[in-house]
């Protein structure tokens, strides 16, 4: 390989964006059962491909270019569906899922403090993630459906943001809501 090629731009943080979007997507609503006969389990092989090797690939080609915190997320998150799409359907008590839920939630709540730099939207798509494995894990734990279904909402919310940051990329539409001006007669400084 040539060494002047460089690997992860944009276009691979593009790419990570969809990839988490498409699975959170399908995991948080599979998680609600809005939609009768389907599950989060049935999202185990878009999971274990989509959100396992492509978003840990993409984060792999973030470090390599130089975007740490692209990297940590995408690779991190790789590694979760990964677990997560390997381990569905193997016996394990409420509790040891709940307890992964929430250790992945922490994960979900650094990547939010750490996207303070990259917008909004960016920062909004980790947090709503936090909040739907955090919900889930407890929901486990608790053995409450009611609480493992709003944090499937929260996650295909999550979802949501996470697709359209990248299609915004793609499509160049605004990821911000742009500020109104203060008012009549009002000058900034600077």
């Amino acid at each position: 390989m040539d060494k002047d090629v460089s690997a992860g731009s944009a276009s691979t943080t593009t790419l990570g964006q969809l990839a988490l979007g498409i699975t959170l997507l399908a995991f948080g609503i599979g998680s609600t059962g809005v939609i009768d006969g389907v599950t989060a389990a049935d999202a185990v092989m878009l999971a274990l491909y989509v959100g396992g090797i492509t978003l840990f690939v993409t984060g792999l080609l973030e470090f390599r270019a130089g975007n740490a915190f692209a990297g940590t997320a995408f690779a991190g998150l790789g590694a979760f569906w990964f677990t997560w799409g390997t381990g569905a359907g193997t016996p394990s008590s409420g509790d040891a899922a709940g307890l992964f839920l929430l250790l992945w939630a922490l994960f979900a709540l650094s990547l939010t403090l750490g996207a303070a730099g990259s917008g909004p939207l960016a920062q909004g798509m980790y947090g709503l993630l936090f909040l739907g494995l955090l919900l889930m894990g407890v929901g486990q734990l608790a053995d409450s459906d009611v609480l493992g279904e709003a944090g499937g909402w929260v996650a295909a919310v999550a979802g949501l943001a996470a697709w359209y940051g990248a299609t915004a990329a793609l499509a160049n539409w605004p990821t911000a809501v742009p500020r109104r001006a203060a008012g009549r007669g009002v000058t900034a400084a600077g």
